[in-house]
């Protein structure tokens, strides 16, 4: 089978690599980053020259994009998949959408005869590495069941759940938590910081006792070493956040914790933060009370 892989980058490359390593496909990347691509060409991937041609040779096209305008383009524009994809064509979103955009694109693919799934993912750049990543998937049982090999090729956790949007849901909904539970591990960090413990150990009771989580886990491992290189940018949670929010709002669900989430990240950001980690938002506590949250 012959697969395309558009958008190589920190998360897709990985995952694209793993689809490399473990199958037997014939891969075919488009990356506008030439040091992406060759980093996938390196293990026995083709690039192709444009995102047309790739979609016009390509039995199964997966896309992994930053935000959701850049998948409408890439889908739904003249250059686009929908545009140059053969019918019969099976389409893969990995995605962060809000289900209107992925229904919207669906419904865009559906009319060139192509069957489309939405899989956004969770797990960041290190379990993209090392195959691990949870896959979310909206879209017909059957072609779900038809593209499972190849799914999990590149993951550990494959969940379908239900039609075209209920992925994306599931992702927004999980992303909406971590958000909260990080900026809690910020505020806790921050209280014992001015409270004087001993922040390693504070860290030790905390890894091993009911204030857990990956968001905590997260926070603590950038914050306490001062290191905030981004494993996942600022700029990107705060879009999830966001179309995590517009969901509620739609849905006629009341906000009380993940709005004053946002507000946090937009101060980290209205401070320069955008394109450090999401554990970012910490600094604002610091920079507010004068004090750092070191071990």
């Amino acid at each position: 089978m012959k697969v395309g892989f558009v958008g190589v980058g920190n998360m897709g490359g990985p995952m694209c690599r793993n689809i490399i390593r473990n199958t037997n496909h014939d891969v075919v990347v488009f990356d506008l980053d030439p040091a992406a691509i060759e980093a996938c060409t390196s293990l026995g991937a083709r690039s192709a020259p444009t995102l047309p041609e790739l979609a016009a040779e390509c039995d199964v096209v997966i896309t992994s994009l930053p935000i959701p305008s850049v998948v409408e383009a890439v889908t739904m524009g003249p250059d686009g998949i929908a545009a140059h994809a053969r019918p019969g064509t099976v389409f893969i979103d990995l995605s962060t959408n809000s289900p209107a955009t992925a229904k919207r694109v669906a419904a865009a693919m559906a009319e060139k005869g192509i069957g489309m799934l939405e899989a956004p993912v969770s797990g960041g750049t290190a379990r993209a590495k090392d195959g691990t990543i949870v896959i979310m998937v909206g879209g017909d049982a059957a072609l779900f069941e038809q593209q499972l090999p190849l799914l999990r090729s590149f993951s550990g956790e494959v969940i379908h759940l239900g039609d075209i949007g209920m992925g994306s849901t599931a992702k927004l909904i999980n992303n909406m938590l971590a958000f909260c539970n990080l900026a809690s591990a910020a505020e806790a960090l921050m209280l014992g910081k001015r409270a004087g413990i001993d922040l390693g150990k504070l860290d030790a009771v905390i890894r091993n006792a009911s204030g857990m989580s990956s968001g905590y886990a997260n926070m603590a491992g950038k914050a306490l070493k001062g290191q905030f290189q981004p494993t996942f940018a600022l700029d990107l949670a705060h879009k999830d956040l966001r179309l995590a929010l517009e969901m509620a709002d739609q849905l006629g669900v009341p906000g009380v914790i993940a709005p004053q989430v946002m507000n946090l990240m937009r101060m980290a950001r209205g401070m320069g933060m955008g394109q450090d980690d999401s554990s970012s938002i910490i600094r604002v506590y610091e920079a507010a009370l004068q004090e750092e949250v070191r071990a």
